[in-house]
């Protein structure tokens, strides 16, 4: 999407643009953040994800301090920890995880103990940004209230509201957002008809009216709107869910696949949400 298209998503909502901390230290450029060699296996979803794109909707800018929610393998955290710069703070965050918890989700525990080092090891000990772990129901460092100037969510709003972390998980969002502090949501997107049997987070696709309402009801209100991360040849009605579409290919045969790699990638909204006094 075009930056003026994006300014006209944001004056159609009647917004202008967020107030921003001054942020001076000096980081590398977004260009050369993607072509790190950190990203070489990132990089062939950046036609999908469209990461500058999607951080300049955001306003993400050097400097800030910035929550990633489930980082899950990193994607998002190879571009982000360098961008934000060693003047920036990065801070990964995960929801309260059961002590019992196996397989991944035991891996989503502790993360005050291991994203640090699992942050060195994805960027190779390259300079960036200050790296945080906390995990939603730890006792919150007094500093960190009132800190935050970006809370991003990337393609996790389905698991939040799925598995009950939605609720907790924005509650301690807005204890950490600045009072100016946004939320960047990007989730793939379920046709307005869709049923709430399709949407209840089990397919990956939540209505996009859907997600605007869980907000608004845990204390945030709509900013802006972007198509930066649509595809409309993505009909998001796929009986297995999102994970039939790459990269996952979950159930493709070798008849089926050519179809579905031609889609790509989900159909997916892009929200910038504000606390609501």
């Amino acid at each position: 999407m075009k930056k003026a298209a994006i300014i006209a998503a944001a004056l159609a909502l009647g917004v202008t643009a967020p107030a921003l901390a001054d942020h001076h230290m000096a980081a590398p450029g977004m260009s050369a953040v993607l072509a790190a060699d950190a990203r070489a296996d990132d990089s062939a979803r950046d036609q999908y994800r469209n990461p500058a794109e999607t951080l300049s909707f955001f306003d993400v800018k050097p400097g800030m301090t910035v929550v990633d929610y489930m980082p899950s393998g990193g994607w998002y955290t190879r571009i982000l920890v360098p961008y934000l710069g060693e003047g920036g703070t990065y801070i990964g965050m995960n929801p309260a995880i059961p002590a019992d918890a196996t397989g991944f989700m035991a891996r989503m525990a502790n993360y005050g103990d291991t994203l640090p080092g699992q942050v060195t090891e994805w960027l190779g000990g390259a300079p960036g940004a200050k790296v945080v772990g906390v995990n939603v129901g730890d006792e919150m460092p007094e500093s960190m209230a009132g800190s935050v100037d970006r809370v991003l969510i990337f393609r996790e709003i389905h698991n939040m509201h799925r598995f009950g972390w939605l609720q907790p998980s924005l509650a301690s969002i807005r204890t950490m957002l600045k009072d100016d502090g946004m939320v960047g949501v990007v989730q793939h997107r379920a046709p307005h008809s869709a049923s709430a049997d399709y949407t209840d987070g089990s397919k990956g696709y939540m209505r996009e009216a859907d997600v605007i309402a869980l907000f608004q009801a845990n204390g945030f209100e709509l900013y802006a709107r972007s198509e930066v991360n649509a595809n409309p040849a993505d009909p998001a009605n796929w009986p297995n869910g999102v994970w039939t579409l790459p990269p996952r290919l979950g159930g493709a045969t070798d008849e089926t696949r050519p179809a579905l790699v031609e889609i790509g990638e989900s159909d997916r909204m892009t929200l910038l949400f504000r606390k609501r006094p």
